[in-house]
């Protein structure tokens, strides 16, 4: 030992043996009393923990052998008086105390206090389950109060980023631990509350000592949570720790990944009762619409179904048959009619009075040479001198009345076709109908139906009509 202490240059084994074999010895058999705080139970059975008051702390360990011997499980907050020694543990160039008996002495500080504001909060009414409020079924906005550099926002990210169901996150950073972490945590609460920005809140941070998680403990955030309008999820530590927070949320998540699964589980169980519907009416239906689909495929194997024309092949015929006849009586119907105008145009030609002229102009002229000849003739055989003057005036005369004849006949003939004349049967009241599709005279109401429109030709101009009702009645006289 003289020989280390009066070297002026250690390496880091020796200064650190220096220590331990100056420490160890001194504090082989030692009682401490403190605070458990930071507990961590390995897999192996062995207990880690702070060891703690007011103003210091040493890490502390118990491993399995000695852990067999305890009366009660440890856990944070205990008072305890530990008994064991010292040891300077090398690799990490720390020293810590080797536990090998512990006696309970009560309830620490800090669990003391927390269990004082827990009754108090009960007392106020903060802690009633009926004030809970529900979570929304499909949130679109999710808010985030934790550290922006911690492993919670990471979880949260993960699970919610794994579903991907279209939820906005906003993130307000707070500081989590250490002085002005309450503060923040409450006054992140009030602003998502004041704007209104979001549909839920998660509230978390990740495990530590109960230190650590004592700005969750606060009574100025629970408040905020109690005063909240949005729904809140806390999720403070692992699923062992409790806070106030947790007492006084609408709901508490053991994790903040719980808390992300939580706040999207409605939603997800929807979508999963959605998938189920859709799967049951999959192994519904697929399997018969594939027996349906085998029908029809062994229906279109018969023939009459195999050939389309083979089940309308008859109505075709008969479609053809049925048009060839209408066209051909259609058509027989057009020339009955233009025959029939053709008659009646040559009857109004024979009545044309001008024709008529001509034709008595030529009667008179043939009957004058008849005449004359007559006269000649006659005179050839009797051989008598005469008044030719006085014969021309015997021819004229005859002529004369045969004229007059003629015009009298013409004109009864005009005054007949003035009695037929179109317009001076209306001039007397009466009108023509004429279809409004083809401008065709309409002589029954056989000619029109329903709807039918039409026009009625007057002696001052056309009247268009629609058919509103048709009544076949017969006419008397």
């Amino acid at each position: 030992m003289q020989n280390l202490t009066t070297k002026k240059v250690f390496t880091v084994s020796e200064l650190t043996d220096a220590i331990k074999f100056t420490l160890e010895p001194a504090f082989n058999n030692i009682e401490v009393q403190g605070e458990i705080s930071n507990l961590k139970r390995q897999s192996s059975g062995h207990y880690y923990f702070s060891l703690k008051d007011k103003s210091s702390q040493i890490s502390s360990v118990l491993f399995r052998g000695n852990s067999l011997k305890l009366q009660k499980p440890l856990k944070d907050g205990d008072q305890i008086t530990a008994k064991g020694e010292l040891s300077v543990y090398a690799p990490r160039g720390n020293y810590q105390l080797i536990i090998r008996e512990i006696q309970h002495t009560g309830v620490g500080t800090l669990l003391l206090k927390l269990h004082e504001l827990k009754e108090h909060l009960k007392q106020l009414g903060w802690l009633d389950k009926d004030l809970k409020k529900s979570l929304p079924k499909f949130p679109k906005k999710i808010g985030i109060i934790t550290s922006p550099t911690g492993a919670v926002i990471q979880d949260i990210l993960h699970v919610l980023g794994r579903r991907f169901l279209g939820c906005h996150l906003i993130l307000n950073p707070v500081k989590v631990q250490g002085e002005g972490a309450k503060e923040e945590i409450a006054q992140a609460i009030d602003d998502f509350n004041r704007f209104n920005l979001v549909d839920v809140i998660i509230v978390g941070r990740g495990g530590g000592s109960l230190e650590d998680l004592w700005a969750f403990n606060e009574k100025i955030v629970a408040e905020a949570i109690y005063k909240s309008e949005i729904p809140i999820i806390s999720a403070v530590g692992h699923e062992t720790d409790y806070s106030i927070s947790d007492l006084v949320a609408d709901i508490r998540a053991p994790t903040p990944s719980a808390a992300a699964e939580i706040v999207i589980g409605e939603q997800e169980h929807i979508l999963e009762y959605l998938q189920q519907a859709k799967q049951r009416l999959y192994g519904t239906f697929v399997p018969r619409v594939k027996h349906a689909r085998q029908r029809l495929n062994d229906i279109q194997k018969y023939p009459v179904l195999s050939r389309g024309y083979a089940l309308f092949a008859t109505k075709l015929q008969s479609l053809d048959e049925m048009q060839e006849k209408y066209l051909s009586s259609i058509k027989y119907f057009f020339l009955h009619k233009k025959e029939q105008f053709r008659h009646v145009n040559q009857r109004l030609k024979a009545f044309n009075p001008i024709l008529q002229l001509h034709q008595s102009k030529d009667r008179l002229f043939s009957y004058k040479k008849q005449l004359d000849l007559s006269i000649k003739t006659q005179m050839n055989k009797t051989k008598i001198v005469f008044d030719k003057n006085k014969y021309q005036s015997l021819a004229l005369e005859k002529i004369q009345a045969v004229i007059k004849e003629k015009k009298i006949r013409l004109e009864n003939l005009l005054q007949m076709f003035k009695a037929i004349d179109p317009k001076n049967l209306l001039s007397k009241g009466y009108s023509i109908l004429f279809s409004e599709k083809d401008h065709s005279i309409i002589l029954s109401s056989k000619n029109l139906k329903k709807n039918d429109s039409f026009y009625a030709l007057t002696k001052d101009g056309k009247i268009y009509a629609q058919v509103k009702e048709i009544k076949s009645e017969g006419l008397d006289g």
